[in-house]
């Protein structure tokens, strides 16, 4: 794991579920926006939220685990969903992943759509890796 420090900015409200600011040193690793498809490229999860978010966030974890990397390096997360309305179902399988006392810095985005209309969410991760 990098070094990964959490400042808290002054005269910034603290973030519900996010950090303001993470930095770190060390190996940068960024994760393309990972959708709901399993290792076949089939769909998980056809107007489920919940499953899909899950079948995201195990993704992520694979390619996090590629480059050497896990949750704990992950310094922000890029959140796109077609409807602000799933969040919850996403925060329940996020808080699976990532440490809910120094979470990632984090954006999400509601998007008119994704690149298939059954897809509900996508999720980019950036990392910072030990050398």
């Amino acid at each position: 794991m990098g070094e990964l420090s959490y400042p808290k900015p002054e005269g910034v409200a603290p973030g519900n579920g996010y950090s303001q600011v993470v930095t770190g040193s060390g190996r940068w690793v960024a994760i393309s926006g990972q959708v709901p498809f399993d290792a076949d490229g089939e769909l998980v999860g056809a107007g489920d939220a919940a499953a899909q978010a899950a079948q995201v966030f195990a993704n992520l974890e694979r390619c996090l685990a590629a480059a050497g990397a896990t949750f704990a390096d992950v310094v922000k997360l890029n959140f796109f969903v077609t409807d602000v309305a799933i969040l919850p179902a996403v925060r329940v399988a996020r808080d699976k992943y990532v440490d809910t006392a120094y979470p990632p810095a984090s954006t999400a985005v509601q998007v008119t759509a994704l690149f298939r209309p059954e897809i509900l969410l996508e999720v980019e991760a950036y990392a910072i890796v030990a050398d």
